[in-house]
């Protein structure tokens, strides 16, 4: 999964965009959006052990969505 998007609902309802793209050196970034909100959580992992799955991506980034 070298660079890939997707949209899934949350338990709550709501909908979020996750981005995922590989860096030079085992670098990633890895984005969140939720729909009808401006705020994107981006997080750039210097040593991601690329290739992440959809999974690593979305528990890396729950803390944020856990917040309303």
């Amino acid at each position: 999964m070298p660079d890939e998007e997707w949209v899934k609902t949350l338990d709550d309802g709501r909908m979020v965009k996750f981005i995922y793209q590989e860096l030079p050196e085992d670098g990633a970034l890895i984005t969140a959006q939720i729909a009808g909100n401006e705020v994107i959580y981006s997080v750039i992992l210097t040593k991601a052990g690329n290739p992440l799955t959809r999974e690593d991506v979305e528990i890396h980034l729950n803390g944020e969505l856990s917040k309303k």
